[in-house]
């Protein structure tokens, strides 16, 4: 599918990386429409994974990353003991409440990426084997690893939309544009 570049993003190094995390959020978010609350809370298949919950860890995940890059610590701490919430609505989650919150969550996104004063700007990462050995990323680094985030679980939330109506991403596009 060709999606089309604002005319802003072209020759634009920042524009460009904040095009493709938003287009890739745009995937999740055409994936809910239509859908009740049930149905964006219905696992179909063996995999833990619902819309609803795809939605509020893809809206965590990116905000602990900008946090990161802007040294200070996450809205939500998660550890071993909590660490399953982030992949499912809980209390009075909803997916309206937490497409409201993904918005605030990119609103400070390009904020923060667009104020910076070079993506070659680097921050610390924590300890952890799973991050990169040198122990530190760039601004850049960082929204590559948003779109490539993003698009992993875009991916994830096609295929659970199909699962439950049938709906194909191509369908939900043309669904989005009033088809």
């Amino acid at each position: 599918m060709v999606t089309h570049v604002p005319a802003e993003a072209r020759g634009d190094e920042r524009g460009a990386l904040l095009a493709f995390i938003e287009e890739q959020r745009g995937g999740i978010r055409r994936a809910l429409l239509g859908l009740t609350e049930e149905q964006a809370r219905t696992r179909p298949s063996v995999s833990a994974l619902s819309l609803g919950g795809l939605l509020k860890h893809v809206a965590e995940v990116e905000q602990i990353w900008v946090a990161r890059g802007k040294q200070e610590p996450p809205a939500v701490e998660r550890d071993a003991s909590n660490w399953h919430e982030t992949y499912e609505l809980v209390g009075d989650e909803t997916v309206a409440s937490q497409l409201a919150y993904w918005e605030q969550v990119a609103a400070e996104t390009e904020k923060f990426i667009r104020s910076a004063p070079s993506l070659d700007d680097t921050f610390p990462l924590p300890p952890d084997p799973w991050f990169p050995p040198e122990g530190r990323v760039s601004l850049r680094w960082l929204c590559l690893h948003l779109i490539r985030e993003t698009a992993r679980h875009a991916g994830h939330a096609d295929i659970i939309r199909e699962s439950l109506d049938g709906k194909t991403a191509y369908e939900l596009v043309a669904l989005e544009q009033g088809g």
